[in-house]
């Protein structure tokens, strides 16, 4: 494989002090691709707006985001719940739409919001294949060539910017600040969260049986240990959610979304934990019967927030909702 692409666009390329983990003579077995976003984008907004025990609606409108989601998913208490989830590059517009819409979304029990809004030199993207973006590449319709940075461990922090020429290094912990039935999360420096999909609409036959059978179960018991366990590694929350269309019907996608106390903490589950070696090697055996000609997408990002990127806010929500789980963790320290 020749003409490979650095997953770092041009204007982001520093002189690098921290090394990269890319093997030397490097060649990826197979092609991968990241979403290039304008010179001019210089910030985006990634905003998560929940409901527990409801579906209701989307509290977009004016200024509202210009990429949205919806996804449900069941949480650590069994309560199914309701996410919608807003993407800006634009944080003037953001900004206004939250001062006239979005402050009050928690103004009614079992709400949350958890937004963080990270310079582009603090997050990275991966695809699979071309032609469908998901998540916050959803804001450009560029993708890269083929890149260079994938398919080894400690691809994603080679992707990000940031990682040129700073380690990431987390520093403190989140502090719970209570009042009545609202709780804040006082975030600590470089909190990581990673969005990880799977799109399986254009499988067909053999191989969506294939992936229904033989890797979304593996898939879903790790997603449920991050869920129930993960606290004990460094995973603050797991949310393995289904999207939804407009009318709330489930569609063919999938993503795990958690909330890390540091990408080290989640890099040395993906690297080494028994439920991540057998989602890797789920996959492998199903990519390796698929061969180039593999109609499952999939996709990531990964972004390492400054204590100044977040807000995480929770109205009349368990404990083990969100961040408030990184309380427990607190008492154990």
């Amino acid at each position: 494989m020749s003409d490979l692409e650095s997953a770092i666009p041009d204007h982001l390329v520093v002189p690098r002090t921290c090394p990269r983990r890319t093997p030397a003579s490097y060649e990826p077995p197979f092609p991968s691709y990241v979403a290039r976003f304008p010179v001019s984008t210089r910030r985006v907004v990634m905003a998560y707006f929940g409901i527990q025990g409801a579906a209701g609606h989307a509290p977009w409108g004016v200024d509202g985001p210009p990429r949205s989601d919806r996804a449900r998913y069941i949480d650590e208490e069994g309560i199914e719940t309701t996410v919608f989830i807003g993407y800006w590059d634009d944080t003037t517009a953001f900004d206004r739409w939250y001062q006239s819409t979005g402050i009050g979304w928690t103004a009614e029990d079992g709400r949350f919001v958890e937004i963080i809004r990270p310079t582009v030199d603090r997050y990275e993207t991966l695809f699979s294949s071309t032609g469908r973006m998901e998540g916050v590449a959803t804001l450009t319709d560029c993708l890269s060539d083929t890149i260079e940075e994938h398919a080894y461990w400690g691809g994603v922090r080679d992707r990000i910017p940031l990682s040129q020429t700073d380690p990431m290094t987390p520093v403190g912990m989140p502090d719970i600040r209570r009042s009545g039935n609202k709780v804040s999360i006082v975030p600590h420096e470089n909190i990581c969260l990673i969005r990880s999909g799977q799109d399986w609409t254009d499988t067909e036959g053999a191989e969506r049986e294939m992936y229904l059978r033989d890797v979304e179960p593996v898939l879903r018991a790790g997603m449920d240990f991050l869920r129930d366990d993960g606290l004990s590694i460094g995973c603050f929350a797991n949310r393995y959610m289904t999207v939804v269309d407009g009318d709330g019907k489930d569609t063919d996608k999938s993503f795990g979304m958690s909330w890390w106390r540091s990408l080290a903490e989640l890099e040395a589950w993906a690297e080494s934990h028994p439920t991540h070696v057998d989602i890797f090697g789920a996959a492998l055996r199903y990519l390796s019967t698929t061969g180039p000609a593999a109609s499952l997408r999939l996709y990531h990002e990964v972004t390492v927030a400054s204590a100044d990127e977040q807000f995480f806010e929770y109205v009349g929500c368990h404990d083990r909702t969100g961040l408030l789980r990184s309380a427990a963790l607190r008492s154990t320290m």
